[in-house]
C-alpha cells in the first residue's frame, strides 16, 4: 500500500463486553467467556452476550417499530456501528460508506419463519426482506442516515476482513473518504449448532482442560477451556460458537485520532481438496500473508493474531503456514477464540480489535494453556489473519 489507512474507531458487542474498556478487562484475566446452553436437548458451551448486552438489544428493538421484526444479527450491527461512529466523531453528513458482512445472516429469524411455514404452509409478509444478507448494511445505513454506498456480503468466516479490504479499495480509489466496515453474527440457533456438530468440529459437552505442562495445569486447575484454540497437541476438535458484531472506521492517510494504521493487506484462495478444509500448510494463508507483508520486513512483525478456530486441522495448517513464511523463529502467536469462541463473519474484526488493544496497551495477550516461546517487549506491528470455508484467506498488517 502506497498510503496508510487510519483506523479511527473500533467498536464491538461480544461476550467480552460492549466497550473497549470492558473488552480489554476481559482479555486481561485468564477465564473464558463461555456459558452452557441447551440445543436440541444437548448442553453445549457457547459464547453468549451478557444479560446487560441482551437488555440493550431488547431496548434497541423496542425503540423503533421498524426494528421489531429485524434479526439479532442486524440489531448487533446497528448497536456496534452506533458506538463506532461516536468514537470516530463521524456524522451522517460525512456520507461515509458501509460494508458489513455476515457468514450466515439472519439465521435465527430464518429458522423461526421456516418453522412457521412447516407448521402452517404460509409465510409472514416480511420474511424475504428481513432474512436477506443485504439486510445488515442497509439497516445500519438507515439507522445512521448516511448517504454513502451500502454493501453486504458473505465470504464465510473471513467476511469482516473482506469488508475491510473493500473499504480500503473504495478509499484508495477516491470514490469515498471514509468507510465503516465489519461483520455481525448471531449463530447461536439450533440449526446452526446442529450443522457444526454434523461436521464433528464442535467442542464436546463437559470438555475438560488440556494443558501442556504440569506447572500451568496447577496454576489453572480450576478452569476449564472447552475451546482449545492454539493447543497444537489436542486430540479432538474443540470449536465453540460465539455471537458478536464488530466495526471499524477507516479514513485515508495519517489521521491524528487514529488508533492504528493499516500498512498492508493480502488475500488469497486455494484449490480445495475438501468442501470445508484447507491444505495442511494453508497455501492460501501463505499467499495472503506474503501479500500483506510486501512492504514490511518479517522481523518487524511482533505478533500474529491467528484465525485458529479450535479445530485440529484448522489450527495446525495455519501454524504450518506461518512457519513457511517466517521460518523457524516466527513472531509471538495468539488467538481469542479460546475465550470468546468462533463468531464466524465477525471473527476477523474481533481479531483486529484485539490487535489494536495490544498495540495501544503494549501488552501481549497470551493463551493460558499454550507455552509461548517468546513474549514481545514492545509491540509495533501486528499481522492479523482470517479464513473461511472455501479457503478465502485475508491478512492485514497493523501498526502504531
Amino acid at each position: 500500500m502506497e498510503e496508510k489507512i487510519s483506523i479511527t474507531a473500533i467498536a464491538s458487542i461480544s461476550p467480552l463486553g460492549e466497550t473497549l474498556e470492558e473488552t480489554w478487562s476481559s482479555y486481561t484475566h485468564q477465564h473464558h467467556c463461555f456459558q452452557t446452553e441447551t440445543f436440541n436437548e444437548i448442553a453445549l458451551p457457547v459464547g453468549s452476550l451478557s444479560s446487560k448486552a441482551k437488555d440493550n438489544i431488547a431496548t434497541l428493538r423496542q425503540s423503533d417499530a421498524k426494528y421489531h421484526t429485524l434479526d439479532e444479527s442486524v440489531l448487533y450491527a446497528i448497536l456496534a456501528s452506533r458506538n463506532a461512529i461516536v468514537q470516530a466523531g463521524w456524522s451522517a453528513t460525512d456520507n461515509f460508506g458501509i460494508n458489513i458482512g455476515s457468514s450466515r445472516g439472519a439465521t435465527g429469524l430464518f429458522e423461526k419463519y421456516h418453522a412457521q411455514f412447516l407448521a402452517g404452509e404460509k409465510t409472514a409478509t416480511l420474511v424475504s426482506p428481513t432474512t436477506t444478507l443485504g439486510n445488515i448494511s442497509s439497516w445500519v445505513g438507515h439507522d445512521l442516515q448516511t448517504q454513502g454506498p451500502q454493501i453486504s456480503h458473505s465470504i464465510t468466516c473471513s467476511t469482516a476482513l473482506h469488508s475491510l479490504l473493500n473499504g480500503v479499495a473504495w478509499i484508495k480509489s477516491g470514490m469515498a473518504n471514509k468507510f465503516l466496515v465489519g461483520g455481525s453474527e448471531a449463530p447461536l440457533t439450533p440449526f446452526t449448532i446442529a450443522q457444526m456438530k454434523a461436521l464433528k468440529i464442535y467442542a464436546r459437552p463437559n470438555a475438560t482442560i488440556s494443558l501442556e505442562d504440569a506447572a500451568t495445569r496447577d496454576t489453572h486447575f480450576k478452569n476449564k477451556y472447552p475451546c482449545q484454540a492454539l493447543n497444537l497437541t489436542k486430540t479432538q476438535n474443540s470449536m465453540v460458537l460465539g455471537e458478536a458484531a464488530s466495526m471499524a472506521c477507516l479514513e485515508i492517510g495519517t489521521v491524528p485520532n487514529a488508533l492504528a494504521f493499516i500498512e498492508g493487506v493480502g488475500y488469497a484462495t486455494e484449490p480445495l481438496e475438501h468442501n470445508v478444509s484447507i491444505s495442511t500448510d494453508a497455501l492460501c494463508f501463505q499467499r495472503s500473508m506474503k501479500m500483506a507483508l510486501k512492504n514490511t520486513l518479517l522481523q518487524e512483525v511482533d505478533v500474529i493474531v491467528m484465525h485458529a478456530p479450535g479445530t485440529i486441522k484448522g489450527d495446525l495448517s495455519e501454524y504450518n503456514a506461518i512457519h513457511k513464511v517466517f521460518g523457524d523463529a516466527p513472531p509471538s502467536m495468539t488467538t481469542n477464540k479460546w475465550k470468546v469462541g468462533h463468531t464466524f463473519g465477525a471473527s476477523g474484526m474481533l481479531n483486529i480489535e484485539l490487535a489494536i488493544l495490544m498495540l495501544q496497551k503494549q501488552e501481549f495477550i497470551k493463551v493460558p494453556f499454550t507455552r509461548h516461546k517468546t513474549i514481545p517487549k514492545k509491540i509495533n506491528k501486528i499481522l492479523v489473519n482470517a479464513v473461511g470455508f472455501g479457503g478465502n484467506a485475508v491478512s492485514v498488517v497493523l501498526s502504531l
